[in-house]
């Protein structure tokens, strides 16, 4: 009989370690209260300016927001679109939300997109990267959607966001952020390149750009395709012209490169860590999956 129940046993443990539940401490009544940082201020939360009353009840739950909550609440619309961005179209429709909590400096950028389902195209990684090129950085900014959207606008919301609390971001450093974001998704939707990969691809070259201050286009289509072969990607001409063309673009811009090498080092370790988790994921849901074979199998024999 301990024969029979042992393999019972343990599957019962492994899916217990599989599927355990997390905790957080919350009040009696399931909202949990931040602590308020009184050098920066409230939280703002930006709300998609065409959401309808229902849909922004959704966003606010993601996004934790309750009655008790210390923020403050704006919205973005097609007009800020057009405001932060060259070609920015003001009729645009804007779904996308997010949370802002400004953090001290040295903090660097946390990322979190609260509904996975819902932002379609654009990652926490590509989100993080564009945010450093537009200039924002130490912050923790959480990204929501109550249908399926690409998540282009939540980024225009972060900007707006920042601008309310007084800071000033470079037009066109956010116009520029803003064709990171668009080339990353497109790589990853059109070339078929994984996500992380896009991410790790474009910090690479980043990071090369800070270290090694390039002076010409040569100079940085150099860089780019060093790291093309490092990372053994392959692109169309096409998209090698243009993130080529964006890379220069960065180039020119106004930016302390040596601050910005520190949080793109950050960024790329947590690249090469969800990269890491991505393959040890792979490794360890076929080991479960092998594990409930032999365990089906060995059930058949005892019946057998």
């Amino acid at each position: 009989m301990k024969k029979l129940l042992l393999p019972f046993i343990t599957a019962m443990l492994l899916l217990g370690m599989v599927i355990g539940p997390t905790y957080s401490l919350a009040d009696s009544d399931g909202s949990t209260e931040e602590v308020v940082n009184e050098k920066f201020g409230a939280p703002i939360v930006v709300y998609g300016g065409n959401l309808t009353a229902e849909q922004k009840a959704s966003v606010k739950k993601s996004l934790k927001i309750t009655d008790k909550s210390d923020v403050q609440e704006i919205e973005v619309t097609g007009k800020d679109l057009a405001t932060y961005l060259q070609d920015g179209d003001a009729s645009a429709r804007m779904f996308s939300s997010a949370k802002i909590t400004r953090k001290d400096a040295g903090k660097g950028l946390v990322i979190s997109i609260v509904t996975p389902d819902d932002i379609t195209e654009v990652t926490s990684e590509m989100y993080a990267n564009a945010m450093l090129t537009a200039g924002i950085k130490d912050a923790v900014v959480e990204i929501a959607a109550p249908k399926p959207v690409t998540g282009h606008s939540a980024l225009v919301g972060i900007y707006k966001a920042y601008e309310v609390t007084g800071e000033t971001l470079d037009p066109e450093r956010t116009d520029v952020a803003n064709d990171e974001l668009s080339i990353a998704t497109n790589l990853a939707k059109d070339a078929g390149i994984d996500e992380a990969k896009v991410s790790e691809l474009l910090t690479e070259i980043k990071k090369q750009i800070a270290e090694q201050n390039p002076v010409s286009r040569e100079e940085v289509e150099k860089i780019v395709s060093e790291q093309l072969a490092n990372l053994n990607i392959e692109l169309s001409e096409k998209d090698r012209q243009l993130l080529i063309d964006l890379m220069d673009r960065i180039r020119q811009l106004d930016i302390d490169f040596s601050q910005w090498s520190d949080q793109l080092n950050d960024l790329s370790k947590t690249i090469e860590d969800k990269i890491g988790k991505i393959v040890d994921n792979e490794g360890f849901w076929a080991g479960v999956k092998n594990f409930f074979n032999d365990l089906i199998d060995s059930i058949r024999s005892i019946f057998n």
